[in-house]
Formats: C-alpha cells, structure tokens, sequence
C-alpha cells in the first residue's frame, strides 16, 4: 500500500496541531476573527481539521458527516478579500513554521494552502 501525504507528516496528530496553531493565530487577528461568527474557533478548527485529514488522504469523516466540501459556497457568505487572504495565510505560514514540517512537505502543504486561499477571495470591497 502506498503511503499518502497524510501518512508522510504524521498523520492526525500532525494535522491537529497544524490546525491548533492556525486557530490561535485566527483568534487573536483583527482581521480574520470576525469572520468567524461563532462564540467558540472550536466548531471551525474540527471542521478544518477533518477537511485537511481527509484532503491530504486520512480519514473521510469530513465527507461523511458534511457531505461535499464545496469550499466556494461554504465560504460564499463570508466576505473573503485579499487583506483576508493574506491575514489567513499569515497565520496558516505561521502554524506551519511552528510545527516545522521536513523543507518538502512543508513546501508541498504551503503551495496548496496557497492556492487554495486564492481560490477563495470573493469580494475585493
């Protein structure tokens, strides 16, 4: 059986902290913690973290329990701009540099993640 990314950082373990990291950042930024209109980032970090898991070839709960992840509609009712991005990937630079990854998985989750936040701006106001 061949061993996936998931399996090459750690696992869950790995990804947990990753996540831990990133919400702690989000937490206590100006910019990204409203966006979060919870009480509590715990909802929000089990949610990245089983999406993650399961991106990176773990466990497929986030699909069993949410169904697709269709990240554009589910991001579509948070206004998501360039400042956001970059105050979203300065806190994802910032956990990954916390959990130091090996230089090529650390480039290999980075190059993803920003990719991804791209993807996701939605409004340039």
């Amino acid at each position: 059986m061949s061993s996936t990314f998931y399996d090459e950082i750690g696992g869950e373990d790995t990804i947990t902290r990753v996540v831990a990291a990133f919400y702690r950042g989000v937490a206590d930024d100006e910019v990204l913690r409203p966006l979060y209109p919870e009480e509590d980032l715990g909802p929000a970090e089990e949610r990245f973290r089983l999406f993650l898991m399961q991106y990176w070839g773990g466990p497929t709960t986030y699909s069993e329990e949410r169904g697709h992840p269709r990240l554009r509609m589910r991001h579509a009712p948070f206004a998501v701009t360039p400042v956001a991005k970059d105050h979203w990937l300065a806190c994802f630079r910032a956990a990954l540099d916390e959990v130091a990854l090996p230089p090529e998985q650390d480039a290999q989750f980075w190059d993803y993640v920003t990719h991804a936040a791209q993807f996701m701006v939605n409004s340039f106001e």
